[in-house]
């Protein structure tokens, strides 16, 4: 059965629509970080060279950068990197050689093992904690999932991350610690990514079963005596997962795009820590690329996001 939201589109032509607009908004992204950028007063020589840089490393420096040139041949020369793959130069680079997709690449696995382990800690606690809510909806199980759901969304992850770190590293000695490495060490930060995550998702599973369980259909299933069972995972909970994928999908692209604040905290290295890093340097190859990378992240998930509808509601493949 085709995928789509109109009678008669295929797969195909949904893909390349959703595709055609993608890549008008990474243009769109593009032309903006590029003009905020300029836009922005100060040097970026000077953050970058210091304040005892000789005339010729600035010069070297604003070559790297391209800031010798006007800003129309900048952003030509901006766009020729994007075609070419190397998103420019870092700069300033004592080889010379290293390019920003170079570094992207270097942190991109850091963020996305980060992303995955905090988005499996919030499925795994949300869709049963949402489930539970919902089914004994009015008793003390939902009042307690709602007091931790609404506990764990006020809580910034900035006080959460350094209490996870206190509790069980510091105190316990359980996880390893900041700018420790291994498999144990991306426990902690998927911790404090997840949990919060999965409060998110605990109060939308909760909220969108209740209303499906009201359905006229659910009571018919249920009026044919199919076990409760079967009523609620084969019926209720995939027309429920709808808004739950839709926020999990986001979240996880925003996730990928770097978590800036569980990144330094934990002094991990990443696409968040790698943009806040070039924005405080006014690093302006470094942030375009970056910025541009996050762009493309977020258009490929929200198209994932339209596909997992399909998958998940017949009536949308049906449209």
């Amino acid at each position: 059965m085709p995928l789509g939201y109109a009678p008669g589109v295929s797969i195909g032509s949904f893909l390349l629509r959703r595709l055609g607009s993608g890549l008008l908004a990474i243009v769109g992204v593009s032309v903006l970080v590029f003009a905020f950028l300029h836009l922005v007063p100060g040097d970026p020589v000077d953050h970058l060279a210091g304040g005892e840089a000789t005339t010729a490393q600035r010069e070297k420096i604003e070559q790297c950068m391209g800031l010798d040139r006007s800003l129309p041949m900048q952003f030509v020369t901006f766009l020729g990197h994007i075609v070419d793959g190397t998103l420019g130069h870092q700069c300033p680079d004592p080889k010379g050689k290293q390019t920003v997709a170079a570094r992207i690449i270097e942190v991109f696995p850091h963020t996305m093992w980060l992303a995955i382990g905090g988005m499996l800690i919030a499925i795994v606690l949300a869709l049963p904690l949402g489930m539970l809510a919902a089914i004994r909806r009015g008793s003390w199980v939902d009042a307690f999932a709602t007091t931790a759901s609404l506990s764990m969304v006020a809580l910034p992850q900035m006080m959460f991350a350094p209490l996870l770190v206190f509790w069980f590293f510091v105190t316990l000695g359980w996880f390893p610690g900041p700018t420790e490495t291994g498999p144990l060490a991306l426990v902690l930060p998927a911790m404090a990514v997840g949990t919060h995550l999965m409060a998110m998702l605990a109060r939308m599973t909760r909220s969108s079963l209740v209303d499906v369980l009201g359905e006229d259909y659910v009571r018919t299933a249920r009026a044919k005596g199919l076990p409760e069972r079967d009523v609620l995972f084969r019926h209720a909970l995939r027309n429920a997962l709808l808004p739950v994928i839709t926020v999990a999908g986001l979240q996880f692209g925003s996730l990928l795009s770097g978590a800036i604040i569980i990144e330094n905290v934990f002094a991990r290295p990443g696409l968040g820590s790698t943009l806040l890093e070039a924005i405080l340097e006014r690093n302006y190859p470094v942030v375009q690329g970056t910025v541009l990378v996050i762009a493309g992240i977020y258009v490929a998930v929200n198209i994932l996001v339209d596909l997992a509808y399909g998958l998940a509601d017949p009536r949308i493949r049906r449209a």
